[in-house]
């Protein structure tokens, strides 16, 4: 049973639906980028932080079948409520959809997930004109950088892993955040608009307690339409 405004919308990966709500935030292509960065490992055990209404989490599975599990990780009980009736309409047995703040997720989950997957809200100021909904899911209104890394700490086995996207111009500033939190930076790619442009985002992935050295992947091209 659908809610207004709501819409069943085909992922075009593993024959898997998502339910979208069109007055509510929708995804990005930086979701799907972020699903194509992490390899999943088998029996990885995954975590999406910030799933909003579940596109990581359904999106990553579509790609890696034969991971164990995945937990979403969403503060709005309307688009967890949403990750939830996806889970349902696909029939997925290994998922499951919590609401709950990244800052208050629960010590049961304490050294648990083998892979965290993170699009994080990344903007910042020029909130006043926004509508809440929406602006809390792009915006670090709710959640900062820092917060999102030490939860993943404390929620990775020693050896996990933790993905997330940014924007370009916070490089330093994930690549510290990691880093001082003990998740060492092991690869990143930088993500353009167009041959010849300059990067707007960044993808990069960490691994809790592991040696330094990482590996700079060539340039994605994401043309928007």
């Amino acid at each position: 049973m659908l809610k207004e405004g709501e819409v069943v919308e085909e992922l075009l990966e593993g024959g898997l639906k998502i339910i979208q709500n069109t007055a509510l935030y929708r995804f990005t292509s930086d979701s799907v980028l972020l699903t194509r960065f992490v390899k999943g490992k088998k029996r990885d055990v995954v975590a999406d932080f910030c799933a909003g209404s579940g596109i990581v989490g359904l999106h990553f599975f579509a790609l890696n079948p034969h991971i164990s599990s995945v937990t979403l990780f969403e503060m709005q009980r309307e688009l967890s409520d949403m990750s939830a009736c996806s889970i349902e309409c696909n029939g997925l047995k290994n998922f499951s959809a919590v609401c709950c703040r990244i800052q208050d997720i629960g010590r049961e989950y304490d050294d648990k997930f083998s892979l965290i997957l993170c699009n994080p809200p990344y903007e910042t100021g020029g909130f006043a004109n926004d509508d809440y909904k929406k602006a809390i899911c792009r915006k670090e209104i709710t959640v900062t950088l820092s917060e999102i890394v030490e939860a993943a700490y404390k929620k990775l086995k020693f050896g996990g892993r933790l993905a997330l996207v940014n924007r370009a111009d916070r490089l330093a500033e994930v690549l510290f955040a990691m880093k001082s939190r003990g998740i060492e930076p092991k690869r990143l790619q930088f993500v353009r608009g167009r041959e010849g442009a300059k990067p707007y985002l960044i993808l990069v992935e960490g691994t809790k307690g592991a040696k330094e050295g990482i590996d700079i992947l060539p340039d994605a091209v994401n043309i928007k339409n």
